[in-house]
């Protein structure tokens, strides 16, 4: 007989799973739900003609649960109405799902004839009420098989899944086998299903699963051609759909997992809500049902069940990328931790504290909070610092939600709560707004100081996970608190505080949504999609007749940034940037098309911000720029701020930026995290990025928008195999490699004892009175004995002490919130090490490299030259990020150098800007310059004329000599003439080796 490929076959194996009266306990350890299993079985098979299409209800459902559960309040209704009280409740029932839906019927239950009856029973919070737990096992759950669900025509649905005789979800079903997936499902459901259908109205049924073999997507409200579907699909290696199945069907989880009785009574209590939809962290007035994807779902799930068995004091690492939803998950995990109660029945938590600055999410736990409990005032917004916290846990607000600035202030406030157990939820949205909290708000940074601008170029403002971990630091481990940290970017430290550790000794993070899935599922664009890189090339020249010495590397960062601010570097980038946009931008995201350009500075962004206003207006483009830096910024001689250069101020920068005519947005260190622009579509890049922060910089690309289809990247600076690497660790999962080895502080401990520098004495006495109250002349008399023996010491002997004692500094205070350490020794020196490290770097002398070095130097040439385009691809596979290893290379001293006459240093640039010459171009060059050394008028010109005017010579015959080489090398000929920065360049070098051997020739003659 041959195998049935039918759809048939299909509904009828998922009708036969769920309706099996035995059930059978499904426990897949990669969905881990809770910490039990779930049931699958337990439904009734209803026949399509049980159900009412007037009233959208299986009625004798409706009945069985209300008499099983209620008997006396439907005696007293039938006293009250007489023998047609089945027919009233069936009808008063619809009218109420007509005007508050399903989902709100089912939890306030309804009314009628002064009687009140319940339409469901969540599953008790403890098990001290026995009659609850067997209401709560009375609910009554039917599937219908062809449903008839329309009161006008034949139409039928696949499936539809009713609880206590209300439709919950529907599903359309496709069998691959015939030729169809889930996506003919969608179509059917779009095209064929009228939402104008008393059934298919707005919130009667919850949701709507289009199903195949392979994957699952579902929608909440059907809207005809626009109804919007997501994907409920659990991921698979790393990216998009689904593993596969020891049971046949990949999406059998659907059936076997989340439809069970115990899911869905889980999902209608603690996960589906109705809420006000949000634009732009604005309340629009529109309402939308919230079910969760399915990540959303595992996650708050095994977090709610692992603080339920385990108790406070957990650390959990949620790694979801952005697309993910995490407003929805964290309001959700906020509530269900509010209110959880472990086995023995008591509350697990007296209050859950939210950190964000998403001023938002306070708005939308708070409509969550509403829709469960029916109970306002629960959550608890403070924006009053240290003394709005404490009134608020002082009064036993159930969920606070604090600010990043009032964060500092909980561990002193949980504190101050005795005993009393605390769950910490850390949002990862990093503020957009970081440079607001610069240590030098109100610093003014000078156009001379270049240093200062160069310095900027490679310090990145600290942001919401930096500050968060050092408090976490301070506060050390807590037991009676449980902290969860969402972030879609883990860093090393964050992985090792938070993560799980795992049999190898690596960690990983307790659950993950990568960026690769979100990607593959369209919640994000790939912002390595179009990424263009370019290189530039310029040649210094000197303009001093000394040749003064410098140390090479300092003098080289210095040279570099001197470029790099330079107004004519500027226009050139400008130039690309605006014809950029103007031919391959504007027109994108139906004309609305934004950009933003990442400059390294302050003063870079100031710059930048005045030349692109002058070009787009000498160009007659009709676009408007606005520019985000913090504190003041002063350039020959004139001070700007972000507010004198827009024309408003800065709490209005992120507005107005949605204004039509403003298509640029030039930023240093502001915007570059947490800014969720839809219409974001073009990033110019010239700043150096690495790391975390490359991808969280480039990250403001991807939110998604209707019309936009794509992203661009134009990069100055970086490489696209360094962008490449950057990604590579968050593409799917982070790991740690391994954790750091606590024997690396004993290593440390000695390598510093060996200075000689920190006696035993000293660490006894500093340790005495330190913890004995001694006064701060008394510390400071030990700390200026270490300082007497360290002045003594070499000067790379007190480098390479600086640097030691920085890095146990760094990584005890790590690893103190990892291990537990009970060396005294450890300690003791912790605790000088730290003011010692301060005092000795408070007297370093700030540069040894004289900032007139850039009065020498002028620029001869610059150009830029596009230097690769295309997509930037990441490999699948998680690369795990390093361990700590003590702390970055200490910046506090000059590393071995070398100094080298100013001439050497400028070859050395234009080598390294310069191009990269063939052998057979080298010929070329070599056979040009002879030709023009060799000619009669050029010996005679350099001979009798000024080196101007012998120069004007060189230049003709030069020029002559090329044309008739033409044939030897086109393709060099064709940078000479094609490219005049290049050609400048290039007889510059000629005509100074020229001049240089012709006269050397003359003198011995």
């Amino acid at each position: 007989m041959p195998v049935d490929t039918s759809e048939s076959d299909f509904e009828a194996a998922i009708v036969n799973t769920m309706t099996d009266e035995e059930g059978e306990a499904v426990s897949d350890p990669s969905v881990d739900y809770r910490a039990g299993s779930f049931t699958a079985g337990g439904y009734r098979q209803r026949d399509p003609g049980d159900y009412n299409r007037e009233r959208c209800l299986i009625p004798e459902d409706l009945y069985d649960f209300v008499v099983a559960t209620q008997p006396e309040e439907w005696n007293a209704l039938k006293e009250n109405v007489g023998g047609d009280a089945k027919t009233q409740f069936a009808q008063r029932v619809s009218r109420e799902i007509d005007a508050r839906g399903t989902l709100n019927v089912l939890r306030r239950g309804v009314n009628l004839y002064g009687c009140r009856f319940d339409l469901v029973y969540f599953e008790p919070s403890t098990g001290r009420n026995p009659e609850l737990q067997e209401k709560y096992r009375a609910n009554v759950f039917s599937v219908v098989r062809q449903l008839p669900y329309s009161t006008s025509t034949g139409h039928t649905l696949d499936l539809c899944l009713f609880l206590n005789g209300l439709p919950l979800f529907t599903a359309e079903l496709k069998n691959p086998l015939t030729g169809q997936t889930f996506r003919d499902a969608i179509h059917q459901y779009r095209s064929d299903r009228d939402p104008r259908e008393p059934f298919f109205q707005f919130g009667r049924c919850l949701a709507h699963f289009a199903v195949g073999s392979e994957e699952v997507h579902m929608t909440t409200e059907l809207e005809g051609e626009d109804t919007t579907f997501l994907p409920f699909n659990r991921g698979y290696d790393g990216g998009a759909g689904n593993p596969p199945s020891a049971h046949g069907y990949r999406t059998s989880y659907l059936w076997e997992q989340v439809w069970t009785r115990d899911s869905v009574l889980n999902l209608l209590q603690h996960f589906i809500a109705k809420i006000e939809e949000v634009d732009g962290g604005e309340p629009t007035g529109e309402e939308k049902l919230i079910f969760p994807r399915y990540h959303q779902m595992r996650a708050v799930r095994r977090l709610v069940g692992d603080d339920r068995e385990n108790g406070p004091g957990g650390r959990y690492l949620i790694q979801h990328s952005a697309g993910s939803g995490k407003s929805i998950s964290i309001a959700v995990l906020a509530h269900q931790l509010a209110f959880l109660h472990d086995e023995d029945d008591a509350s697990v938590f007296d209050t859950v504290i939210v950190v964000t600055d998403r001023r938002v999410l306070d708005k939308q736990i708070a409509q969550v909070i509403l829709q469960f409990e029916q109970e306002r005032g629960v959550v608890a917004d403070i924006e009053e610092g240290a003394a709005g916290l404490g009134r608020a846990l002082a009064s036993g607000k159930r969920i606070v939600v604090v600010t990043l600035q009032t964060f500092p202030h909980v561990a002193e406030a949980i504190r101050e709560q005795g005993q009393r157990d605390f769950a910490v939820i850390i949002d990862e949205a990093h503020s957009s707004q970081t440079g607001e909290y610069r240590k030098h708000l109100n610093d003014t940074l000078s156009a001379s100081s270049l240093k200062e601008a160069e310095e900027e170029d490679e310090t990145e403002d600290a942001d919401l996970e930096d500050k968060i971990m050092a408090e976490i630091e301070k506060r050390g481990h807590q037991p009676n608190v449980s902290n969860f940290a969402f972030t879609a970017t883990p860093k090393s430290k964050t992985l090792e505080l938070f993560g799980e550790e795992q049999p190898g000794g690596g960690y990983e993070p307790f659950d993950v949504y990568s960026m690769r899935q979100a990607i593959d599922e369209g919640f994000i664009l790939d912002v390595l999609q179009n990424y263009t890189t370019y290189n530039d090339y310029f040649r210094l020249l000197k303009r001093v007749e000394d040749d003064p010495r410098y140390d090479t590397k300092q003098a080289s960062r210095l040279l570099k940034s001197f470029v790099s601010v330079h107004e004519h570097t500027i226009r050139e980038k400008v130039k690309i940037i605006a014809e950029h946009f103007a031919t391959k931008v504007a027109h994108r995201v139906g004309g609305k098309a934004k950009s933003m350009i990442v400059t390294r500075s302050r003063l870079h962004a100031v710059r930048f911000k005045r030349v692109l206003d002058d070009y787009l207006d000498e160009q007659g483009y009709a676009y408007d720029a606005l520019v985000a830096f913090s504190g003041i910024v002063e350039d020959e001689g004139i001070e700007y701020t972000e507010a004198s250069m827009n024309g408003f101020s800065d709490a209005r920068t992120r507005s107005e930026f949605e204004r039509d005519e403003y298509r640029f947005l030039v930023v240093a260190n502001k915007f570059q995290t947490g800014f969720d622009q839809p219409l974001l579509h073009t990033m110019y890049v010239d700043k150096k990025l690495g790391g975390v922060n490359a991808v969280q910089t480039l990250s403001r690309l991807n939110r998604t928008h209707p019309e936009k289809e794509e992203t661009m990247v134009l990069d100055f600076v970086n490489d696209a195999e360094d962008i490449q690497g950057a990604f590579e660790p968050y593409y799917e999962r982070t790991t740690l490699q391994e954790g750091t080895d606590p024997n690396r502080l004993y290593d440390l401990e000695h390598q510093i004892r060996e200075f000689g520098i920190i006696t035993d004495r000293d660490l006894e006495e500093f340790a005495e009175l330190w913890h004995e109250g001694g006064t701060q002349k008394e510390l400071h008399s030990v700390l200026d004995r270490c300082v007497d023996r360290y002045d003594a010491a070499t000067e790379e002997e007190q480098t390479d002490f600086r640097r030691q004692i920085g890095r146990y500094v760094r990584l005890y205070a790590f690893l103190a919130q990892v291990v537990p350490f009970e060396d005294v020794e450890l300690e003791k020196l912790y605790i000088l090490a730290k003011p010692l490290l301060s005092k000795l770097l408070a007297r370093l002398d700030p540069s040894d490299v004289p900032e007139e070095l850039v009065q020498y130097v002028d620029i001869d040439s610059y150009r830029i030259q596009e230097s690769g385009s295309g997509s930037v691809e990441i490999e699948q596979g998680e690369e795990p990020l390093s361990a700590q290893s003590g702390g970055r290379p200490s910046s506090s001293g000059p590393s071995k150098s070398e100094e080298k006459p100013l001439s050497a240093i400028l070859e050395r640039l234009n080598e390294q800007f310069g191009y990269d010459f063939t052998e057979e171009d080298r010929v070329f060059i070599k056979q040009l310059k002879k030709r023009v050394q060799d000619h009669d008028a050029v010996q005679k010109s350099i001979e009798v004329n000024e080196e101007s005017a012998a120069r004007l010579t060189f230049d003709d015959v030069a020029e002559d000599e090329l044309q008739g080489m033409v044939d030897r090398n086109f393709k060099l000929y064709r940078k000479i003439t094609d490219n005049e920065a290049f050609g400048r360049m290039l007889f510059d070098f000629l005509f100074d080796r020229t001049l240089e051997e012709v006269r050397e020739e003359a003198a011995e003659g």
